[in-house]
């Protein structure tokens, strides 16, 4: 065999390994992808700013999840809508720390004041619940003046 034969042949070797490794790579980033897919623990990338954390952004919630049914626009008593909220939440079986259904259920004012708020700033429940509150306080039901007899 020549010598420029043998270069040949081992240059094309070299470009086939490097072919096998870029392979290799390529398997194992679709195998991860996928493994994560069927878990459903792929989280879109953040595009838009949020008030929730990150944390909160990547709760994963199921996809068969059909929220509570109430909706708050700003014009009525926010803790009466906290409490349909999370009473409705606890009976679907949804833990607190699916807070990203909240945001299904505002709209007109309510929506803005809550997208108003500084990007990854509402980390808990109770922490949303207090600023909703304090939002909205004026819209609080009159506590009566009368104690029953």
């Amino acid at each position: 065999m020549s010598r420029a034969n043998q270069e040949s042949i081992q240059a094309n070797l070299v470009a086939l390994q490097a072919m096998k490794e870029e392979l290799r790579r390529n398997l194992q980033t679709h195998t991860t992808e996928r493994e994560g897919a069927e878990q459903g623990h792929v989280t879109p990338p953040r595009e838009f700013p949020t008030p929730f954390s990150t944390e909160i952004v990547e709760v994963v919630i199921p996809a068969t999840l059909v929220g509570p049914k109430v909706t708050f626009t700003g014009t009525k008593d926010p803790k009466a809508h906290l409490a349909a909220f999370h009473t409705q939440m606890m009976l679907l079986g949804l833990r607190c720390g699916v807070m990203q259904a909240v945001h299904d259920h505002l709209a007109g004012t309510a929506m803005e004041w809550f997208m108003s708020l500084p990007d990854g700033h509402v980390t808990l429940f109770p922490q949303l619940t207090k600023l909703f509150r304090a939002q909205y306080l004026a819209n609080r039901a009159p506590v009566s003046l009368l104690r029953p007899l």
